[in-house]
């Protein structure tokens, strides 16, 4: 049985879906103005596993993540350093998704550009202006807030505490300091479409109102993303959606991943701890930045440190280990044992996931009976493919994925290696291994031969 915590709710509930064949779900992608930093890819990596578990439970699911490809943030990229708007997009875009394969994210079922839906935000608009929950001044079209007599109930927030907020812009133009943009003015360098109320271009919040609409329907069953779009970006999303569909929630559950610092401390560039994904992956192999996220509840902070990292691929090369020890036997499917899927299903409760996983791994190692082995590889190939972890062959995994060409020289100079061997030419059999040694490929001798891996 599925339980979540519902920040709507302030507890953690039993998930009963609108449509127990079709499970929908919604999580905030990316804006796409700079490469995805390690505090981005959290929420990306937990909601790719809320998913995974999903698709496990349920028939059906459809998963949609967007790109925010219209933001001020992109604008100032542009101006900042002369780059057209729509390379920018491009670019990044492309990059997120090399960042996201590399850490096992899968592709959404749909992966809406808010370029992409200029007119059913328009739309949207209109019918909150008609219903009286917005209103156009000087260019700009904002919503109401004080008609909206629920609004802060996902954040908490009462009206007093909305004002003082730093995270509200105060305009002269707005009828109360709490109001938000809908829409706005651009100017003929950025980017802008004709509408009702003259060329401009959308607010951030009913970007993902109009698109989780368009592809999921009024109502959907799961609303994911960071805690820090708790407020403004999802309450503004609930105002929208809500009033423009007379009360109709936008979401049954909304879900939230904790924050993330680094060494004890905010990341921010200013401080120097600013990393990128793209950093790491020069670095560490993407499986080990998954495992650090995994680690941690995902509703809890998150100290993201170079020893979690060191810890997180030290496991990798030990599950990865039992994998290979296995390669004797051949799995029956790719089954994860009832008690990993249960402590999923428990709030996505991913380090108890783990305990079960080396629970598995122990017990295989352990093994003699080659059917046993062959039910234990299944169980932890299944393990895996949930949590998004072990999902290369072991060997590709203990060579680091090298060029043809390099792990050709390597087995040619293991070849040589043995060659020495079988005419007790030890001196020269050592001198390659030192030779491998310090291009950092390991060797490893057994009664089966010799294998190899990357340090």
């Amino acid at each position: 049985m599925l339980q979540v915590y519902n920040t709507l709710a302030r507890e953690k509930q039993i998930f009963v879906p609108i449509d127990s064949g079709q499970i929908r779900i919604y999580a905030c992608g990316p804006t796409v103005y700079d490469l995805a930093h390690i505090g981005n890819a959290r929420s990306f990596i937990i909601f790719d596993t809320l998913v995974r578990l999903l698709r496990r439970v349920f028939p059906a699911v459809i998963y949609v993540r967007n790109i925010t490809d219209i933001d001020d943030k992109i604008n100032a990229a542009f101006q900042e350093t002369g780059e057209p708007i729509d390379s920018i997009t491009a670019r990044t875009t492309a990059a997120f998704h090399e960042d996201m394969a590399a850490v096992n994210v899968l592709p959404p079922d749909v992966e809406p550009r808010a370029t992409g839906h200029i007119a059913e935000m328009i739309a949207m608009i209109e019918a909150l202006i008609a219903k009286g929950y917005a209103y156009e001044t000087e260019g700009h079209v904002l919503f109401n807030v004080p008609a909206m007599t629920e609004y802060g109930g996902l954040s908490g927030h009462n009206r007093d505490q909305l004002i003082a907020g730093a995270r509200v812009d105060v305009a002269p133009y707005k009828k109360d300091a709490a109001d938000f943009v809908l829409w706005k003015p651009s100017p003929p360098e950025l980017p802008g479409w004709e509408s009702p109320w003259g060329r401009g271009r959308p607010g951030w919040h009913i970007e993902c109102s109009a698109m989780g609409e368009k592809h999921l329907g009024t109502t959907f069953d799961i609303h994911g993303g960071g805690l820090d779009l708790v407020f403004p970006h999802h309450e503004n999303e609930i105002a929208q959606s809500q009033c423009v569909h007379n009360g109709a929630p936008l979401a049954r559950y909304w879900m939230h991943n904790g924050y993330l610092t680094v060494e004890g401390e905010k990341m921010s560039k200013s401080l120097g701890n600013f990393i990128t994904v793209r950093d790491l992956l020069g670095e560490v192999p993407g499986e080990a930045i998954r495992l650090v996220m995994l680690m941690t509840h995902y509703r809890q902070p998150l100290d993201w440190t170079a020893s979690a990292l060191t810890q997180a691929r030290e496991t990798l090369e030990r599950l990865y280990g039992t994998l290979r020890a296995l390669s004797d036997v051949k799995s029956v499917g790719r089954d994860p044992p009832a008690e990993l899927v249960a402590v999923l299903e428990d709030d996505l409760n991913t380090p108890q996931a783990l305990t079960v996983l080396h629970a598995v791994a122990t017990e295989a190692n352990k093994a003699t009976d080659a059917s046993e082995r062959a039910r234990l590889k299944a169980a932890l190939l299944g393990c895996g493919d949930l949590l998004g972890i072990m999902q290369q062959e072991p060997e590709a995994w203990f060579r680091g994925a090298p060029s043809a060409d390099d792990a050709a020289e390597i087995e040619a100079l293991i070849a040589q290696r043995e060659a020495a061997r079988d005419t007790r030419n030890f001196a020269e059999a050592d001198r390659i291994r030192d030779v491998l040694s310090g291009r950092s490929v390991v060797l490893e001798d057994g009664p089966g031969g010799t294998i190899w891996r990357r340090r």
